[in-house]
């Protein structure tokens, strides 16, 4: 008897340590993939997708860079959920202190992980105008993604304004690792962010550049096409795009521009003519539909977008 009461505890145990381990691994999030870009650069390419409770709203590109004494994150991704595994990919990577969260811009796919960074000192970092753009969106954006995503995604989901303002350039030092923060003029959005690591020469564009997934407007046309001839001037040698493969600098601009010329000058014809709104949603831009992902999910926007803006040349 106390021989079969041995071998009952020991079974019971057994099911009780792989029960704890279960929870445990349940309880830690999976650590997101990311690849080292550049030596000390991290990112992980985000799904060419829209938001979805399936994709963790997962869609932008985010990543991280490791100095001597700190650590930078840039962009936090679509969800509570992408942010702690993105914290999970740091922290198997490095114990180093995450002194800053760079915003390169405010859309949800970029700032809804920020809470997985809030405390411990960590600085939030963006544009100017950014605390202006959150203040005025970002209930819009919480209630609309809810009903997206789903409670159970954004559950915990916090958009967290920066602290630490850009308003033209400012440089951050990781220890030994020099990071240029530039604030730009209205283009993709009124508050876009770069970020440059002078070491390896990387760019992290956010949204003013997109690669494979179409450019999406919610600034200027006039104006991103002024800044895409300032981009490129800039000395990176690779650029991570808010969408898109990282690559070669400044490659991806050629599409981006060649699109959004385009958008500019078919709305004009139209407006010229006296044409609608309505005609510019459905025409403009449309022989760029088979280079472009999502296209049909975001060109009759930009469009109008552009007509709105064009009509008062």
């Amino acid at each position: 008897m106390a021989h079969r009461v041995s071998v009952l505890g020991v079974s019971v145990l057994a099911l009780l340590v792989v029960f704890a381990a279960s929870t445990l691994s349940q309880a830690q999030p999976q650590e997101l993939p990311v690849s080292e870009v550049a030596l000390g650069i991290f990112v992980h390419v985000g799904k060419t997708a829209l938001m979805t409770a399936e994709n963790d709203g997962a869609t932008a590109n985010v990543g991280f860079i490791i100095g001597d004494s700190a650590v930078a994150v840039v962009d936090t991704g679509g969800s509570l959920r992408e942010g702690q595994r993105l914290l999970a990919a740091i922290r198997t990577r490095t114990d180093k202190p995450i002194r800053y969260v760079i915003y390169t811009h405010g859309h949800p796919d970029h700032i809804f992980g920020g809470a997985a960074f809030a405390g411990d000192g960590t600085v939030f970092v963006g544009h100017r105008n950014l605390p202006r753009a959150l203040a005025a969106r970002g209930q819009f954006y919480l209630d609309a993604f809810r009903r997206i995503m789903g409670e159970q995604l954004m559950d915990g989901v916090r958009v967290i304004p920066p602290t630490l303002l850009v308003d033209g350039i400012i440089k951050l030092d990781l220890g030994s690792r020099v990071l240029t923060l530039r604030s730009w003029p209205t283009a993709h959005s009124d508050n876009d962010l770069t970020v440059f690591d002078e070491q390896s020469k990387t760019l992290f564009a956010g949204d003013l550049v997109f690669l494979g997934h179409i450019p999406v407007l919610d600034g200027s046309l006039r104006g991103w096409l002024g800044v895409i001839d300032e981009l490129s001037t800039l000395p990176a040698e690779r650029v991570v795009p808010g969408h898109g493969a990282v690559s070669e600098w400044p490659g991806p601009l050629t599409d981006q521009r060649r699109y959004l010329e385009t958008l500019a000058s078919d709305v004009r014809k139209l407006v010229a003519r006296g044409a609608p709104i309505t005609a510019a949603a459905a025409t403009a831009g449309a022989t760029e539909r088979p280079r472009w992902q999502l296209f049909d999910d975001y060109n009759a926007r930009n469009a109008t977008t552009a007509f709105s803006e064009i009509e008062w040349e």
